[in-house]
């Protein structure tokens, strides 16, 4: 055996291999919500994979978990197709419901955030964020499961976006890339309390937007510009923007 081999024996072993299970389950979940023939062929190779799951972390009644999970997929189904029509109503790039759910990065982070967000309720946490990682890593968009999204979400690009785990989002909200929901202070301490802030029905949230603090609230029917940095609530109605000087010139020769 390697010095190497000895020295890392010192250590507590965690399931790092845990991660390529945990792929294959979230991909097949996805699959499994809009594609019949193949939920047919491998619902039961889906619950045998998160059983498998559930067994290398010592997590207690699998069964019933995935009981009360299964029986959320219909609900999650419906959310998601809400979903899939705010953006194809509200993106002039979509050409139709198809491309949404084939091609759409920001539709794939908002589906497997409301399949790992059913899983965070059901206090399987660790399963909940390694499925969020997953896609965070395919998407570039980081959604805790923690987060509370209500119907009609729409993300478009989404590259960049970050949802701190205490967000709460309400109905038909529109977020652009590179928009955070974060907190104000990083402390432990606050682990078990609202860090992030609260976006009222129908905010839209353009591109680099900053967000940040545990009681601030934007308000309903709100238009957030971008690459603004908020720290303080927003009344309804409002608009903010971020103003600059852009100068332009001719070139000298």
């Amino acid at each position: 055996m390697s010095i190497l081999s000895n020295q890392l024996n010192q250590f507590q072993t965690y399931n790092i291999c845990l991660k390529d299970p945990v792929e294959t389950f979230t991909k097949a979940l996805f699959y499994m919500l809009f594609d019949e023939d193949y939920r047919t062929h491998n619902c039961q190779f889906v619950k045998d994979t998160f059983l498998k799951i559930t067994t290398k972390l010592k997590l207690e009644d699998g069964e019933e978990t995935w009981s009360k999970f299964e029986s959320q997929f219909g609900t999650i189904r419906e959310k998601l197709d809400m979903d899939a029509i705010a953006i194809e109503q509200n993106d002039p790039a979509a050409k139709s419901l198809t491309e949404v759910y084939l091609a759409y990065p920001g539709f794939h982070a908002i589906a497997i955030y409301r399949l790992s967000h059913a899983l965070y309720k059901l206090n399987y946490f660790v399963i909940s964020r390694m499925m969020s990682e997953h896609v965070h890593g395919l998407t570039g968009v980081d959604i805790h499961p923690g987060a509370t999204i209500g119907d009609s979400f729409f993300i478009d690009h989404g590259t960049g976006i970050v949802i701190g785990e205490t967000s709460i989002i309400k109905n038909n909200v529109k977020i652009y890339q590179g928009v955070t929901l974060g907190g104000l202070q990083i402390k432990k301490s606050l682990s078990e309390t609202k860090r992030h802030p609260t976006i009222e029905d129908n905010v839209t949230i353009y591109a680099n937007a900053t967000v940040l603090g545990d009681d601030i609230v934007i308000g309903a029917n709100s238009i957030i510009g971008a690459n603004v940095w908020i720290t303080q609530s927003v009344p309804e109605n409002s608009l903010v923007t971020y103003q600059t000087e852009i100068k332009i010139s001719t070139r000298k020769k």
